[in-house]
């Protein structure tokens, strides 16, 4: 059974959400909040197993909300649910921590597979936010003078190795856990890359890292 916290200002939409949830035989909401502070407290008194954020709330906006969740609750994974398709938020809330970024227009099948999906460790983003983000990332053969492959053999091994499994989706954590180091020595590693590549955030390095390694 996965349990769920649902996340949303405006009181009908978590009606709706929760009547519509509940009809799945592996989904159990167990509370709902109505902006990111009380949500915070809910997750620390129910510990749901996804979080179902808004975005825009008042009091604290979902964005904070994930960034704290994810620190504090790291077994807790955080599926962002809006009606705003901005890559600025799509971006702000991926690099917060949240596994996925989805649209509330959806049909409810979808939705509730996707939350299954988060739940075993996938990002899920809505159709067409993909496009959003790699519009905003600069084309590997152009963001420096180098050539891509001369741009990566500059990487050290482990490096490489980070890289690499930040482009199949994993966290700071299970990195960590992959390699057998630790997550501040991952947290260095991918500080180091975002700089020696020329990135913004961790949104644009997973997508480098898929376009270089399909290249």
């Amino acid at each position: 059974m996965i349990r769920l916290l649902l996340v949303d200002d405006q009181s009908l939409i978590c009606q709706g959400l929760k009547a519509m949830l509940t009809l799945e035989p592996d989904l159990q909401v167990v509370g709902t909040a109505d902006n990111g502070e009380t949500a915070i407290e809910q997750v620390a008194a129910l510990q749901p197993d996804v979080v179902l954020m808004d975005v825009r709330m008042p009091v604290m906006d979902g964005r904070e909300a994930t960034r704290i969740i994810c620190q504090q609750y790291p077994q807790t994974k955080v599926l962002v649910l809006s009606t705003f398709d901005d890559d600025r938020y799509v971006a702000q809330s991926i690099r917060a921590g949240a596994k996925g970024y989805l649209l509330k227009d959806m049909p409810s099948q979808e939705l509730a597979q996707a939350i299954r999906f988060v739940h075993s460790g996938y990002t899920q983003l809505a159709p067409g936010l993909m496009e959003k983000l790699m519009a905003n990332v600069p084309d590997p053969e152009t963001v420096t003078s180098k050539p891509v492959q001369k741009e990566l053999t500059e990487l050290t091994p482990r490096e490489q190795d980070v890289l690499s499994l930040i482009g199949q989706g994993l966290t700071n954590r299970e990195i960590a856990k992959q390699l057998y180091i630790t997550e501040g020595t991952v947290k260095t590693h991918v500080t180091h890359l975002l700089n020696r590549l020329n990135l913004r955030n961790r949104s644009q390095m997973a997508i480098y890292a898929n376009s270089v390694c399909t290249s």
